[in-house]
């Protein structure tokens, strides 16, 4: 059974800096997706970065389009979250997911979430 760990996270001021990662134990295949999605409070959990585990083709939300960078260790399998020139607006607890088949609209397993505080 494959399990999702998360780091990063926590508070930072507006237009700094942090970094997500989040390491894949278990035996995982090898048509599957990991990404990053958020969710606010009163807010539906979005997909915001996603990465194709065999080719590496990315996606984005234009929320985050230019701001964020996802990047996976295909040997260490993790996959990471460098976000960029934060925004008030981007404080939610954000939480690594793996799809299998890239079906994003049902992840298969899912991180326990951190919380990224921007402040103002």
């Amino acid at each position: 059974q494959v399990q999702l760990v998360e780091s990063g996270g926590g508070l930072v001021q507006t237009g700094g800096s942090l970094r997500l990662s989040c390491a894949a134990s278990g035996r995982t295949f090898t048509t599957y997706g990991m990404g990053w999605f958020r969710q606010s409070p009163g807010e539906e959990r979005e997909l915001i970065a996603a990465v194709r585990w065999s080719s590496g083709s990315t996606y984005y939300a234009d929320s985050v389009k230019g701001r964020f960078t996802i990047s996976r260790d295909y040997i260490k399998n993790t996959v990471s979250l460098q976000m960029d020139s934060l925004r008030p607006e981007d404080t939610a607890v954000y939480y690594c997911a793996l799809a299998y088949g890239n079906n994003w609209r049902a992840p298969e397993v899912w991180g326990q979430g951190t919380l990224v505080t921007v402040s103002s």
